[in-house]
């Protein structure tokens, strides 16, 4: 072997090394307790703090493939909401919807890591959250790239939306009847295919699938709560000051380009994307594309 050639093996080798090293941390669970309860994150790398906060059915897991992209330039955390695993979870526990509570938390669990101001990137339910926290607390908040959250309550006196709503509510409710019976086999697909698209959650890989049902308790307390739904008003979103990347999926439900519509009239500094190839769950259905929009703006703000 030349000099050159042991050369680019030893790089090789540190590259691999520093690699497997990045993995083995983001596997490592760690708990924090906060707002009262005990959250469970990951966490890899250096730098400034980012949150990544999943969606519904999902947990900190969902940002496995993602957070290596990311330890190079930033300490990057993923944590599971509460009432999703590996944290406590119970059909009777807080509901996947309550992004106002789910909000709190994520203040709570900034403070109780230690840290005052962040970036966040959030999906869908979790991106809801992320918008309660960002308004209620912008002093805490660097920079936001949502996904789609499902932030109806932006859609309340927007003409014309009306029979949208109604025709979103009607195709959820065949899976929010078969989780308030119990039935996850059932509702899971059900819920995927109704906010994805027809064959959403056959497109989902097995270990997705296994998140999506050790994440059902969620869920089924959504279906069954009398606690009102919170809503996420044009007035709250104009109280956010820092940069808002708003994402859509190409193939995404219309439901979901009309709230993201919405913020963008909204919200005082904002960009707007579409990803190509991927449905409501962008980040897992096109990564690559996503971690490259996400990296792009969160080296500009």
């Amino acid at each position: 072997m030349t000099r050159r050639d042991f050369a680019r093996a030893t790089v090789v080798a540190l590259i691999i090394s520093a690699a497997l090293t990045v993995i083995a941390m983001a596997d490592e669970v760690r708990r924090i307790s906060a707002n009262g309860t005990e959250f469970s994150y990951v966490e890899v790398g250096q730098g400034e703090p980012l949150i990544f906060v999943h969606g519904g059915l999902q947990d900190y897991r969902m940002w496995a493939g993602h957070l290596p992209k990311f330890a190079g330039r930033y300490r990057a955390i993923a944590y599971s909401r509460r009432n999703n695993y590996p944290n406590d979870v119970s059909p009777d526990g807080m509901p996947d919807g309550a992004a106002d509570a789910h909000g709190e938390d994520l203040v709570a669990f900034v403070r109780a890591l230690g840290l005052s101001k962040v970036r966040v990137v959030a999906h869908s339910s979790g991106a809801h959250a992320a918008l309660f926290f960002a308004a209620s607390h912008p002093e805490m908040v660097v920079s936001l790239a949502l996904n789609e959250p499902p932030a109806t309550g932006i859609l309340v006196g927007v003409p014309d939306v009306a029979d949208m709503l109604k025709a979103w509510a009607n195709g959820l409710a065949p899976a929010r009847q078969a989780l308030k019976a119990g039935d996850a086999k059932a509702g899971i697909p059900l819920f995927v295919n109704a906010v994805g698209g027809p064959g959403a959650y056959e497109r989902r890989s097995d270990a997705d699938k296994m998140m999506n049902l050790d994440n059902v308790a969620s869920y089924q307390a959504d279906a069954t709560t009398k606690r009102p739904r919170p809503i996420f008003t044009c007035e709250m979103a104009r109280a956010i000051n820092a940069p808002v990347l708003l994402s859509n999926g190409e193939r995404s439900p219309r439901f979901f380009y009309r709230i993201v519509d919405e913020l963008g009239v909204c919200l005082p500094n904002h960009q707007r994307i579409v990803i190509a190839g991927s449905s409501h769950t962008v980040p897992s259905e096109n990564p690559d594309a996503y971690d490259e929009a996400v990296l792009a703006f969160l080296a500009k703000h």
